[in-house]
Order: C-alpha cells, then sequence, then structure tokens
C-alpha cells in the first residue's frame, strides 16, 4: 500500500500519524462552514423618491407586469390589490388596499420603485434576478390600473314620444 510521507523538521513519523485525523478534520469543518455560507441579499439600485416612471407602456410590458404581480405581490396583495389577504392577516399586516386610487395618490413611482426593488417591512425585495428595473416600472403602473375607475353616471334615458 502507498504510504504519503511527508518530512516534518524534528517531528516523528508517529506525531504526524496522529495529527492527519485532526488535519482531516479540520479540513471538514472548513468545507462546512463555507457550503452552508449565504450572503445576505446585495443591495439593489434605488431612485430618487420623486423619480418619475418613464417607461412606456406596451402590451408586452403590461402583460409581463401582471405575470411579475400575480407571481411575486397578489399571494399578499391580493389578486385585485385590495391587500385583504390570509397571508397579510396572518402576518399581521394592514395593507393599503390599491383599488383605491387615493390609496397611492400620495406616494410617488420613485418611492413605489424602492419599495418593490429593496423591500420595505416585512416586504421582500424584488431581486433584480426576477425583475430588471423597466420591469419594476411596467410593475407600478400595473398597480395604479387596479385603482378603481369611478363609472360615469348614466346617461338619462331618452324621452320616448307619446
Amino acid at each position: 500500500m502507498f504510504q504519503l510521507r511527508v518530512p516534518v523538521f524534528g517531528a516523528k513519523t508517529e506525531e504526524i500519524a496522529m495529527r492527519k485525523p485532526l488535519l482531516f478534520a479540520s479540513i471538514v469543518v472548513l468545507i462546512a462552514i463555507a457550503a452552508s455560507y449565504t450572503p445576505g441579499p446585495a443591495a439593489q439600485e434605488s431612485v430618487a423618491p420623486d423619480a418619475k416612471n418613464a417607461v412606456k407602456p406596451t402590451p408586452q410590458t403590461r402583460a409581463r407586469a401582471k405575470e411579475i404581480y400575480t407571481t411575486d405581490c397578489a399571494l399578499c396583495h391580493g389578486e385585485n390589490g385590495d391587500g385583504k389577504t390570509d397571508v397579510a392577516k396572518g402576518m399581521g399586516l394592514s395593507l393599503g388596499d390599491w383599488t383605491n386610487a387615493k390609496t397611492l395618490a400620495s406616494r410617488p413611482d420613485g418611492e413605489l420603485f424602492n419599495s418593490i426593488r429593496n423591500g420595505k417591512g416585512k416586504m421582500p425585495p424584488e431581486a433584480a434576478g426576477r425583475a430588471k428595473n423597466h420591469e419594476v416600472w411596467s410593475l407600478i403602473q400595473y398597480i395604479h390600473s387596479l385603482a378603481s375607475k369611478e363609472e360615469p353616471a348614466a346617461a338619462p334615458a331618452p324621452a320616448t314620444a307619446n
């Protein structure tokens, strides 16, 4: 059988043989620590809170925004954006009702962008790998579209000739 002999100055062969298990265990521990390391989320891009949304909506960007919303947002904020979900209640959250235009009226798009991109409170960030910046801007447009539009007053019925 092949045996590795490493000369260590002043050490006897028996001492080296005794150190091998310690060396092996140290390597295993270091590998385990390195494998279990998970870095925190990288800081995402932020914009000025009063930044304006410059993305031009297209049918494709609207469809992608709806897809992102359905996958990443609707669980807590609701399919229709009213914020009344079991998940939100279970987490003790009172989310804004985006079906009411007044809810978002005081929140600039840049502030919404930063909340989506970087997270806020218990809301996790929308990682850049899941949505590019222009997709986050489109998502903001989609969120605005959830607001109920007031129904125009019904036109009076035409008078009938008697």
